[in-house]
């Protein structure tokens, strides 16, 4: 596996890159009960776009604050070999002694009081895929660190009446390992699976609806004579 390489500096020249492209890229950004979780936390989502890692680090830089480090397939940390500096580390999906690897690495940044992000889907897959299929790697985490709490968030993007797409995020409730009914390791993932599934379709209802009562405008505009 690829360990993450952290630069302070490098994030700090990231985000002057990032920001901008942010803006131009998408119409609007909402944003729905975003708060830092309290201390470090495992995040995760669903997976159907490039901009999902990014939109995370722009989370970070504008409200979490925290220490991230970030799940990578290796052939996207191989071909992006910068986000090593923003906290990346790669998974090999294909090698069983790699998933291990990989899942103790992000074990052992949670016991450092590091927050990991991971996409339990494993590869991107189109946005209305239906359910989520999750692999157990978020159980084995929370087995592993059951004092870390699960942090959920859910993304959607949706084209409107702009020449950019919008993207709407939702922060759920942490959960603990707890909260799971009891069962198997396959079994706890196949319910935090139906879970996610459902809010995310509950997420897209409220954006088909154009629900804006409870998101945030996240993107701060300049305004135009």
């Amino acid at each position: 596996m690829i360990q993450a390489k952290k630069s302070a500096l490098f994030e700090r020249a990231f985000a002057l890159y990032l920001m901008p492209s942010i803006h131009r890229s998408f119409s609007h950004l909402y944003g729905r009960n975003i708060r830092p979780p309290k201390g470090p936390a495992l995040i995760i989502s669903n997976h159907s776009s490039w901009w999902d890692g990014l939109l995370f680090f722009f989370l970070n830089r504008r409200v979490w604050n925290l220490d991230v480090h970030i799940m990578m397939h290796e052939h996207g940390l191989k071909e992006f070999p910068f986000f090593r500096r923003l906290g990346a580390f790669s998974i090999d999906r294909s090698n069983p002694k790699d998933i291990l690897a990989s899942l103790r690495y992000a074990e052992n940044l949670l016991k450092q009081g590091k927050t990991v992000i991971l996409f339990p889907q494993g590869d991107e897959y189109h946005l209305e895929t239906r359910p989520l299929e999750f692999h157990t790697g978020v159980l084995y985490l929370m087995e592993k660190c059951p004092e870390i709490p699960l942090v959920p968030a859910r993304f959607y993007y949706s084209m409107r009446r702009e020449k950019q797409p919008e993207v709407w995020i939702d922060q759920g409730d942490s959960l603990t390992l707890g909260d799971i009914p009891a069962g198997t390791r396959h079994e706890r993932t196949l319910w935090l699976q139906e879970r996610e599934t459902a809010a995310l379709d509950q997420l897209k209802q409220e954006v088909l609806k154009e629900n804006y009562e409870e998101f945030q405008e996240m993107l701060k505009r300049r305004r135009t004579s």
